[in-house]
C-alpha cells in the first residue's frame, strides 16, 4: 500500500527535498505552497499524512491545521518550524497535530516522524474495528456437523486471499462468518469493512463504494474515501450482494478485474489491494436467468463459495445458542441470567425457526427483558406456544415433511394475524419481505 504525503511549505528547498526523500521511500507525495493550497488539495484527494509548516504566507499553519482538522479529522499531520518555541508545540498538540519538529530538518528524524504518525494511524484504526467487534459480540456457537464443517471450512478458506461468495438464507451469520475468514485471514490486524448493498439510496451507492471529490454533486461539500479505498490491503464485506444495481455491478466487477478505480467526480486512479467477501439470500444462479444479476460478477465473486446452514438443519446447537444469549443479554440489560427448563428447550428444537438465528436471538432477548421469574418454562415462550401444532398431532415420513407442515401452518397463521399483510407479516417473524415472498411460493401458501 502506497501512502500519499502532503508537503506544505513555502520554501521550494525544502518542498524538493522531503519530496525526493519521501519518494525513495515510496511514498506518494504531493505538495502545497501555502495553506490555502494545502485546503485545495484536500478538496481533490485524501492524504494519508501532511508535513506542515507553521509560517506561511496568507493563513498560517495552525490556522490550517484547525481547517484540516474539520475536513479531514483522521489525517495525521506532523508541524515543522524554524522559529518553534514550546507555547506553539502544545498549541499545535492540542489542535490535533501528530508531532512537532523543529527547522532546519533532519531528513532521517522527519522520515521517522512520518513513519511512526502512519503506524500510530494504523494501530487506531484497527483498534477501533476490534473494539466494534468484541462489543458486537460476534461469536460461533455449535458443535452440529454442519457447524464443524463451517468452521473446518473457514480454516482452509481464510489464509487465502480467495474471493468468497456466502449464501444462505436470512438470519443465518453470513456476516459472522464474513467476519471469522477475515480474523483467521493475513489480512486480520487491518480493518473489516462493511457495505449493505440494500441499505444505501441507488444515487449514494457509488459515493460510499468509491468516494468523491468536494463539489462532485450537490451535498458533496468536502472529499470523501469510499469503502474501496479504506479496505486497501484489509477485507471487504459487501453484504446483500443480490440487491446491488447492474450499473453499480459492472464497475465493481471492473474494479475486481483491474484494482483501481476513481472516486466520483475524479480524473485521477487509486490503485488497491482488496479482499472481498460477499454475501446474499437470493439464489443468484436465477437472478442470472432473470437478467438481475451479471454472470461474470458471480464467478468473479464465487471463487470460494459457502453454504451457510440454516438453524432448521442444526437443531442440536440451540442448547448452547441459548446460553450464550442468555448470558449476553443478562449483561446487556443488567439481569440474572435466565435458567431454561428442559421442556423450553424442547420446544425450541421442536420449532421451525424461519428466521434462523436472528430469530431465536431476538425470542430470547425478548424472554430476557419482559419475563419477571428467573425460571422460564415453554409456555413462557413467545410465539412458539400456540403457534406451531404439536408433531405428535402429525404423521409423517421424513424430517422434511414436518418441518414443512411446521413452518406452513407458522406462515398461515401469522399472515391471518395481520389479514394478509406480508410486509408486517415478515416484520413480526424476523425475516426479509423477499425470503417470506419465496417460502410462501415453495410451501404452495396462498393469501386469504
Amino acid at each position: 500500500m502506497a501512502y500519499s504525503i502532503l508537503i506544505v511549505d513555502d520554501e521550494p528547498g525544502i518542498r524538493q527535498s522531503l519530496s525526493g526523500v519521501l519518494e525513495d521511500e515510496g511514498f506518494e507525495v504531493s505538495t502545497a505552497a501555502s495553506g490555502e493550497e494545502c485546503l485545495k488539495a484536500f478538496e481533490r484527494n485524501l492524504f494519508s499524512c501532511v508535513l506542515l509548516d507553521v509560517w506561511l504566507p496568507g493563513i498560517d499553519g495552525l490556522e490550517t491545521l484547525t481547517r484540516l482538522r474539520a475536513v479531514s479529522p483522521d489525517v495525521c499531520v506532523i508541524m515543522i518550524s524554524g522559529h518553534g518555541t514550546i507555547e506553539t508545540a502544545v498549541r499545535a498538540t492540542r489542535l490535533g497535530a501528530y508531532d512537532f519538529i523543529e527547522k532546519p530538518l533532519s531528513l532521517e528524524k522527519t522520515l521517522l516522524a512520518v513513519r511512526n504518525a502512519l503506524r500510530q494511524r494504523e494501530l487506531e484504526a484497527t483498534n477501533d474495528d476490534l473494539t466494534e467487534q468484541l462489543r458486537s459480540g460476534y461469536a460461533m456457537i455449535g458443535e452440529s456437523v454442519p457447524m464443524r464443517a463451517l468452521r473446518q471450512q473457514i480454516a482452509y478458506a481464510a489464509p487465502t486471499n480467495g474471493r468468497v461468495l456466502l449464501q444462505g438464507e436470512s438470519g443465518t451469520g453470513k456476516e459472522l462468518v464474513a467476519r471469522a475468514l477475515h480474523a483467521q485471514s493475513r489480512r486480520a490486524t487491518r480493518p473489516f469493512i462493511e457495505f449493505n448493498c440494500a441499505a444505501i439510496p441507488e444515487e449514494l451507492v457509488e459515493s460510499e463504494l468509491f468516494g468523491h471529490v468536494k463539489g462532485a454533486f450537490t451535498g458533496a461539500t468536502q472529499a470523501k474515501r469510499g469503502k474501496f479505498e479504506r479496505a486497501d490491503g484489509a477485507t471487504l464485506f459487501l453484504d446483500e450482494i443480490g440487491d446491488m444495481s447492474l450499473k453499480t455491478q459492472s464497475k465493481v466487477l471492473r474494479v475486481l478485474e483491474e484494482q483501481h478505480f476513481e472516486p466520483v467526480g475524479s480524473e485521477s486512479s487509486i490503485t488497491v489491494d482488496v479482499r472481498v467477501i460477499a454475501a446474499t439470500n437470493k439464489p443468484l444462479e436465477a437472478e442470472i436467468e432473470r437478467g438481475l444479476f451479471r454472470a461474470d460478477l458471480f464467478y468473479r465473486l464465487n471463487v470460494i463459495p459457502f453454504e451457510i446452514p440454516p438453524l432448521r438443519d442444526r437443531l442440536e446447537d440451540i442448547p448452547g445458542l441459548v446460553d450464550h444469549f442468555n448470558l449476553e443479554f443478562s449483561r446487556i440489560n443488567r439481569r440474572e441470567p435466565k435458567q431454561f427448563t428442559p421442556d423450553a428447550i424442547e420446544r425450541m428444537q421442536n420449532y421451525n425457526w424461519p428466521g434462523n438465528v436472528r430469530e431465536l436471538r431476538n425470542t430470547v432477548e425478548r424472554v430476557i427483558i419482559m419475563h419477571t421469574h428467573r425460571l422460564v418454562v415453554a409456555d413462557d415462550l413467545p410465539i412458539l406456544g400456540a403457534e406451531i401444532p404439536p408433531a405428535s398431532s402429525y404423521n409423517f415420513d421424513s424430517y422434511r415433511e414436518a418441518a414443512e407442515a411446521y413452518e406452513r401452518e407458522y406462515i398461515l397463521r401469522k399472515l391471518a394475524e395481520t389479514d394478509g399483510n406480508i410486509t408486517r407479516t415478515a416484520e413480526i417473524m424476523g425475516i426479509d419481505r423477499s425470503h417470506l415472498y419465496r417460502r410462501m411460493k415453495i410451501l404452495d401458501v396462498q393469501r386469504s
